[in-house]
């Protein structure tokens, strides 16, 4: 298991920037995948961007171009850049773990934390 806490988030304007940082209990080295999702009001949660394998990244079509996914794991941090934001990126953004266990998969997630993009 794997706790995962978030921060970072909190009010911007259109076309500002965030960085949100993810810091995990322990090491992430050997994890699957680590990412991003996002659940705006009356949606379903969506996944923003993942590091899978440790290095192949994976963005949703929305977001490519403006977030970047990164992970340092001397900190056992991962973080979201993101830019140029929008309205429609307003949403409550969770961190997501994912690992091996046996013949299985383990998802652990963060408690979120609160992107409001508005003027």
């Amino acid at each position: 298991q794997v706790q995962l806490v978030e921060s970072g988030g909190g009010l911007v304007q259109p076309g500002g920037s965030l960085r949100l940082s993810c810091a995990a209990s322990r090491s992430i080295f050997s994890l699957y995948a680590m990412g991003w999702y996002r659940q705006a009001p009356g949606k379903q949660r969506e996944l923003v961007a993942a590091i899978i394998s440790g290095s192949r990244t994976n963005y949703a079509d929305s977001v490519k171009g403006r977030f970047t996914i990164s992970r340092d794991d001397a900190k056992n941090t991962v973080y979201l850049q993101m830019n140029s934001l929008k309205p429609e990126d307003t949403a409550v953004y969770y961190c997501h773990a994912q690992s091996v266990v046996g013949p299985g998969i383990r998802d652990d997630w963060g408690q979120g934390t609160q992107v409001t993009v508005s003027s």
